[in-house]
This record gives structure tokens, C-alpha cells and sequence, in this order.
């Protein structure tokens, strides 16, 4: 028997019967890997130019010309595209719903890949990158949403990391095949991945949160059943929805952004956004774009191909990695693991390339660069590449979660965009060394921002995090705040 008491109202006894514990169905994993198999499109989609513009603009190899403007479009054009799709994703998951939004980007995703296998000008191979950027946008903000609606607090960050997970398999997938075909068999190759995932799609209900805020209380039922397993007690839980339904609907304001401004959302949306701006301003996109490069500036008689498809399997590796940890260790472990990782590699990289420009012998430490950035992946991997996509799901408030979903991942593929453009222009400016060090103190400041402004959301409920996030506790007095005792006989 388990005695708890308040100083401020009374005794309450409660005697624990047999509770079964929370459980993760197969219905569960089914969704999950339903929205992942959009994730290796994503992937597949966002490896894509690297190998291909190799072939693209060879001239034996393409019946148009692409100079090295358009290629730069061509690879330039879907953060762009991406920051367009995040803005309309927002809207749309909100009146559309989580899964049809998602269920909405196959199609295009196929017609994308099309016009650019069957592009005949530089017009329809952008046009192509244009329409799959925008579906990126869009499933970039909604598969993160959905998992976080739909599976269980002890199994949310393994199944939430699973679409990066997968986006790794769609990135290595492009850097494997692209060794063996031109630009326009990969591209047809990325028409046939989202066939499944629009099969897959069809299988798996709305998240029951959606059904909530549309008062369609009887179909939430029905998707916590599919989800939860027919032996599940659901109505607890849709109680819970409902109660948070209600209390987000008193406060509500008719205008989006407005609501967005508040102060009880506004912790929400800065921590997200502070975790998309260190995601990105750790380098990743640059040092990625740009590894063939960076490896035949520091001397590496490695071959470029090699290096991506190294760089690939590590990242895919250290993302399964992360899958088995995040629930034992939590989301702020992993983060302070994967901060100090990058700091201490991106330091050593501008250190090797200072002393390269500098004029010293770097012969002797040529493997230097190479398990550098094996390292550095490998950390941005298992915490600042997968947590701030999982955590958005997890800590912005359900009533604002469409749009303020929408602006955080507006403003990752903003800072996506100015990052990989402008790369380059730091190098020159400031060498390769001094655009390493300005990468690696931005990741030392991230540290202290885990530290002291990231929560941990690990086995929480979206509602327990809801309420500790907003503040919606009752004030108690000073006699109130005696802890609860707790007795076990």
C-alpha cells in the first residue's frame, strides 16, 4: 500500500493493482517505419547531387551543357525549396492532417525524380530539384510530428529516431549507387523509393492528437486502439488528449502567430530553434557538401567517392547508435557527448589546416583528416543530427505544433542555405583553418545551451512536457510545498 500526502488538501490512499505496463506493439513500428521509408526518400533525395553532377556535367555524358552556375543551382536550389516547404508544411498538417500531409509528398516526390531522369535542359533537372526540395520542406516537419503524436513515452526516442535513421540508408544508398550509374539512372532509381512508402502509408491511421482538436472523438478511439493493441485501456488516455485539448482551446488566440508570441510558447519555440541554429551552424552541411574538396585540399590520396561513402556508412551507423541509446541514456546525454565530439575535431581540422597553410610537413599525420571527420560525423550522429528533429516533436505545444513546427524548420533550411553557400566565401576570407575554429566555438556554445536551457524529455508524455514547458502548474503556498511522503508496506 502506498500512502501520499499533502499538506495542502488531504489524504489520499491508493492501492496499486497489477498495472500493466506500457507496451511496444507492432502497430507502433509499422507506423514508424511506414513515415521512415519518407525519410530515405528525403535522404536519397538530399545525397543526390553530390555523385550526380559529377556525371551531369561531363559532357560525353549529358545532351545539354551545365555550367558550373547551374550546377551550383542545382545543388543550391533545394534548401531554398526546402525553407518554402517548410513555411507551407505548418498549414498543412494542421488542416490536412499529420499522415495525409506526409501520404501527400509521394506523389511528387516520383514526379520529381521523373522530370529530372527525363530532363533534356538545365529548366527541368531544377524544376525537378524544386518540387522534391518543397516535399522535403514538408516531410521534414511532419514525420517528426507524427511519431511524436503516435508512439508510446518509452519507446519515443528509439521509433522517433528511426526516420534518421533511414534518411542515413537513403544517403549511403545514393553514394553507393552513384559510383555505378550516371545522374539520370539514379534519378530513375529515386522515382521507384517512394512506391512503398505510399503503399505503407496507406496502412496507418491519423495520430489520434489531430482527431482531438477536430472533435472527432470516436476515430481518436479508433486510431489509440490500432495503436495502443486491442487489450489496451485507450480511454485514459484519450481523456488526457481531450483535457489538453480543452486547456490549449481556452487559451487559444484566433491569429497563429500571434500565439506563437506568447510567453508560455515563446521557451518552447526558442529551444527549438536554438537547436536547429547549433544543428547547423556545427558545419555539417559544409563539411558534407564539400568533403572531395576538403579531403584533396589537406593532401588525401584517398579517392573523393571513397571518402563520401566512408563519411555515409559512419553516419548510418552512428544513428542506429543513437536508436539504442536514447531511451537509456536520454536526449541531454547524448547531446553533450555529441557537442564535445565535434568541438575536439573541429579544433584538431583547423589545426592540421593552419599548419598546412602555414608551410609545415603534415605528411606524417596525412590520416589525420580523414579519422577527424570520421569522428566528428560520428558525434553530429548519435545527438545534433537526429535530437533536434525528434525534440520538435516532443516540446512544442500541441495547439501551435503545426506552425510553430512550420518556422523551426524554416529556419533550419535557412541557416542550411547560408551555411553551405557561403562556405566557401569563409574559406577564402578566413582559410579553411579559421571557418574549422568559427564551426567548433559555435559547437562550445551549443554546449552550454544543453546545459542550461535544454530539458529532458526522456519516458515524459507529451502532456507532462506540455504542462512543464508552459508553466501550467497551480501555485501552491509555502505550507503547500511540502514534498509528497511515500510509504511502502
Amino acid at each position: 500500500m502506498k500512502i501520499l500526502m499533502r499538506a495542502d488538501t488531504h489524504v489520499s490512499f491508493s492501492v496499486p493493482i497489477d498495472e500493466p505496463k506500457a507496451k511496444c506493439t507492432y502497430s507502433q513500428v509499422l507506423a514508424a517505419l511506414s513515415v521512415s521509408l519518407g525519410s530515405l526518400v528525403v535522404g536519397f533525395a538530399s545525397a543526390y547531387t553530390s555523385p550526380a553532377l559529377v556525371s551531369m556535367t561531363d559532357t560525353n555524358q549529358t545532351s545539354f551543357v551545365v555550367t558550373p552556375q547551374a550546377a551550383s543551382w542545382v545543388g543550391g536550389i533545394m534548401p531554398l525549396a526546402g525553407l518554402v516547404g517548410g513555411i507551407a508544411g505548418g498549414p498543412f498538417i494542421e488542416y490536412l492532417g499529420r499522415r495525409n500531409t506526409i501520404l501527400a509528398t509521394a506523389v511528387p516526390f516520383i514526379v520529381s525524380w521523373l522530370l529530372i531522369a527525363c530532363a533534356v535542359n538545365v529548366v527541368m533537372v531544377l524544376c525537378g530539384r524544386f518540387l522534391a526540395g518543397f516535399c522535403v520542406g514538408i516531410a521534414s516537419l511532419s514525420l517528426p510530428v507524427y511519431l511524436g503524436e503516435t508512439v508510446q513515452p518509452e519507446v519515443r526516442g528509439t521509433l522517433g529516431l528511426l526516420p534518421t535513421a533511414f534518411g542515413n540508408i537513403g544517403i549511403l544508398l545514393c553514394f553507393v549507387a552513384g559510383t555505378y550509374m550516371d545522374w539520370s539512372m539514379l534519378a530513375f532509381l529515386g522515382a521507384s523509393l517512394p512506391v512503398p512508402f505510399l503503399i505503407l502509408m496507406f496502412l496507418i491511421p491519423e495520430t489520434p492528437r489531430w482527431y482531438v482538436s477536430r472533435g472527432r472523438e470516436e476515430r481518436a478511439r479508433k486510431a489509440l486502439v490500432w495503436l495502443r493493441g486491442k487489450e489496451a485501456d485507450v480511454e485514459p488516455e484519450l481523456k488526457g488528449l481531450m483535457r489538453s485539448q480543452a486547456d490549449s482551446d481556452r487559451q487559444a488566440t484566433q491569429n497563429k502567430m500571434l500565439e506563437l508570441l506568447k510567453r508560455s510558447n515563446l521557451k518552447p519555440l526558442s529551444i527549438s530553434l536554438g537547436l536547429m541554429f547549433f544543428q547547423q551552424l556545427s558545419g555539417i552541411n559544409a563539411v558534407i557538401f564539400y568533403t572531395v574538396q576538403i579531403f584533396h585540399d589537406a593532401g588525401s590520396t584517398i579517392d573523393g567517392n571513397l571518402c563520401t561513402i566512408i563519411v555515409g556508412v559512419v553516419n548510418f551507423i552512428a544513428t542506429f547508435i543513437a536508436t539504442l541509446l536514447i531511451d537509456r541514456a536520454g536526449r541531454k546525454v547524448l547531446l553533450y557527448v555529441s557537442n564535445v565530439m565535434m568541438v575536439l575535431t573541429l579544433f584538431v581540422l583547423g589545426g592540421f589546416f593552419y599548419c598546412k597553410s602555414s608551410g609545415m610537413d603534415t605528411s606524417n599525420v596525412g590520416w589525420l583528416p580523414l579519422s577527424c571527420f570520421v569522428i566528428y560525423i560520428l558525434g553530429f550522429s548519435l545527438g545534433f543530427g537526429p535530437i533536434p528533429w525528434l525534440m520538435m516533436g516532443e516540446i512544442l505545444p500541441a495547439k501551435i505544433r503545426g506552425s510553430a513546427a512550420s518556422v523551426a524548420t524554416a529556419f533550419n533550411w535557412s541557416c542550411t542555405f547560408v551555411v553551405t553557400k557561403s562556405f566557401q566565401d569563409m574559406i577564402d576570407f578566413m582559410g579553411a583553418h579559421g571557418a574549422f575554429w568559427m564551426f567548433g566555438a559555435i559547437c562550445f556554445i551549443g554546449l552550454f545551451f544543453v546545459i542550461f536551457y535544454v530539458p529532458e524529455t526522456q519516458g515524459k508524455t507529451l502532456e507532462d512536457i506540455e504542462r512543464k514547458m508552459m508553466g501550467r502548474v497551480r501555485r501552491m503556498s509555502s505550507v503547500a510545498n511540502i514534498k509528497p511522503l511515500s510509504f511502502n508496506m
